[in-house]
């Protein structure tokens, strides 16, 4: 399958307009092409896990090939936000300073089940993620963008569901269980993956990786971001996944409590910085 859009057939990218670049979005769309065009290590370790799954195999390298040409627009944009910005090197930089176990033969999740709901969390969180740069920018070149990565990263999410679905059948889960994964996949956004990333994109070649640093720096601009809108859809796509009514009461109460840790994670960090 291929990719649903082709970055130099659709996207208008003559239609940029440097004078409404916000340097803050800058940053963090570099860091965003850095860890979209590393999905082909992911898939690696995917087909490992699914190992006799070739359905599954063959929609994992599909995923991955579509991410991959998230990267390579981001990085593109990036380049005319700021000419100076080597995506290729800084890739290699990455690439080089962060890295996953792709030869595990069984997932870290504990089951099959698990890491398609760790899989789903992902892309619950680049839905949003990309729906809320879009929504942010007026850069028209970075909010088409944008707005395509985001739509192809619902339909992955929904790719995953269906497969974890099947595999629930096959290797129950329950929902408690589906809750610690799906916790754990999330405490996991700060480990060093987006701040190395972040770093490698963007900092001088010289410069010493301090994580700390790192992750304040790219929270403290992409925390910002998100609108109430995006977290009761994106948690709405979270209880689905774990086996609750996405729009019920438990989940009304649990992302309004998600609303107000990430308003005061985004206050702490504009008071630190």
């Amino acid at each position: 399958m291929s990719p649903q859009w082709s970055v130099d057939r659709d996207i208008p990218w003559e239609q940029f307009d440097p004078a409404k670049v916000d340097p803050d979005l800058v940053g963090l769309v570099k860091a965003a092409s850095l860890v979209e065009s590393n999905a082909c290590v992911y898939a690696d370790y995917l087909c490992n896990v699914f190992h006799n799954d070739p359905e599954f195999q063959r929609l994992s390298r599909d995923w991955a090939e579509e991410e991959v040409q998230h990267g390579v627009a981001l990085g593109r944009w990036a380049r005319l936000a700021d000419p100076t910005f080597d995506y290729e090197a800084r890739f290699r930089r990455f690439r080089a300073g962060f890295s996953i176990a792709v030869d595990a033969e069984e997932s870290v999740r504990g089951s099959r089940t698990g890491e398609l709901v760790a899989r789903c969390m992902v892309e619950v969180g680049t839905s949003s993620y990309y729906t809320a740069i879009a929504d942010a920018t007026d850069e028209p070149v970075l909010k088409e963008v944008c707005r395509r990565i985001a739509t192809d990263e619902w339909r992955h999410y929904r790719m995953f569901y269906k497969a974890m679905k099947q595999y629930l059948e096959a290797e129950p889960s329950s929902r408690f269980r589906r809750l610690v994964v799906a916790a754990g996949r999330a405490a996991e956004s700060e480990d060093d993956e987006l701040a190395y990333a972040f770093f490698a994109a963007n900092a001088p070649d010289d410069a010493v990786y301090e994580r700390k640093a790192a992750t304040k720096a790219y929270f403290g601009r992409a925390l910002p971001l998100y609108r109430p809108r995006h977290i009761e859809r994106a948690m709405g796509m979270i209880f689905k996944a774990i086996g609750f009514e996405p729009h019920g009461r438990v989940s009304r109460v649990v992302t309004r409590g998600v609303t107000i840790y990430m308003g005061f994670r985004h206050r702490r960090s504009a008071a630190a910085a």
